[in-house]
């Protein structure tokens, strides 16, 4: 049964330390309404969207560094945010969006929520796992940080794929299963999603988890240097251009690959430009199918919405036949996944 849907990654321009908060979300609000002229039905907006991408920062003015959280768990009615989720309600979109998050108890994370225009409620909330980067900056002064271990805790929420209602017509819900259907629901229900950011797209980990529940549509939002030598080591001299065309080449490597092995749609949405005058974060928002085909990507590296159609019955090739995950998995080969953190060579010959 086809189960079409319209997908958009919401892809933003420099934000930098100097923008105010109203004028980003206006360009949101910018973005949402061309995706609504699209007819998109749901759209992700990139890592930290609200906000330059101050881990780069050493920040030590505590009060600066506050006003880069979200303090208000209830982003759907705090007053920096309500303009956002109210033009989604308006405009019937689902949309996910990542933020910097603090916590009533007082705990930082990179955080990506999903929220349903539909039910008017945040359906899920992540919180990002694989924090790359380092916890004091390089003693190079010229380098480009990655601060995110000083500024943000490891996400406690894992990886938890969910259903998003009232996205596809005709759909098989609870209630309408027959008894000759138990066992065979695979693929007839609503969308499975799943989120995670930045950093987390290079861990399979992170996609296998999803994909062994069954995940149809990852959302990803992502800030990624086009030029940190100091950040990633270089094999070679590379020049900013040489660094950039590859960190992008990266970037799709790993969405289409992890989409292709665990059989799903995957969006893909940067924060992009030169942020604060100097720092450089690559484009490359895609919509990539289960095949690992892109279906759709960025031509600018500034706002733009990024859009494709598609059917979510696509999916189920791959789950019913080369990553049919019940017949092919050997879960006893497995173990050092779980078992070992690091690299242990062994002893030498």
């Amino acid at each position: 049964m086809p189960r079409p849907l319209k997908l958009a990654a919401a892809q933003m321009g420099p934000i930098h330390q100097t923008s105010k908060r109203t004028d980003t979300i206006h360009r949101m609000l910018t973005l949402l309404q061309r995706a609504s002229s699209l007819g998109a039905q749901v759209v992700l907006f990139p890592e930290c969207a609200l906000t330059t991408f101050f881990p780069r920062h050493l920040i030590t003015d505590a009060s600066l560094l506050s006003s880069y959280y979200e303090h208000d768990d209830d982003l759907p009615n705090a007053p920096n945010t309500k303009l956002l989720f109210d033009e989604a309600k308006k405009l019937k979109i689902d949309i996910s969006l990542g933020y910097a998050e603090m916590t009533p108890g007082g705990k930082s994370y990179n955080t990506s929520l999903y929220f349903s225009a539909h039910t008017g409620t945040i359906l899920a909330k992540y919180r990002k796992i694989h924090l790359p980067g380092t916890s004091e900056p390089f003693s190079n002064p010229e380098a480009v940080n990655q601060l995110e271990k000083r500024y943000f805790h490891i996400g406690d929420l894992g990886f938890s794929a969910f259903r998003a209602p009232d996205l596809v017509p005709g759909v098989l819900k609870k209630g309408d299963v027959k008894e000759e259907d138990e066992g065979r629901t695979e693929g007839k229900g609503d969308p499975i999603m799943g989120m995670m950011i930045c950093n987390d797209r290079r861990w399979p980990e992170s996609w296998r988890c999803y994909g062994l529940q069954g995940v149809e549509v990852v959302l990803c939002g992502y800030n990624t240097a086009g030029y940190a030598p100091d950040l990633w080591g270089t094999r070679r001299v590379m020049t900013p251009g040489e660094a950039e065309e590859d960190a992008v080449f990266h970037h799709k490597l790993v969405m289409q690959s992890n989409s292709y092995m665990n059989s799903c749609f995957s969006i893909s949405a940067a924060k992009c430009g030169l942020e604060d005058g100097k720092y450089d974060l690559i484009a490359g928002s895609c919509i990539t199918s289960p095949e690992g085909h892109i279906l759709a990507e960025a031509k600018t590296r500034g706002d733009e919405i990024v859009f494709a159609e598609v059917d979510l019955e696509d999916c189920r090739q791959g789950k019913e036949k080369t990553f049919d995950f019940a017949r092919h998995r050997r879960v006893e080969a497995y173990g050092l996944i779980t078992e070992r953190t690091g690299v242990d060579e062994g002893g030498l010959l």
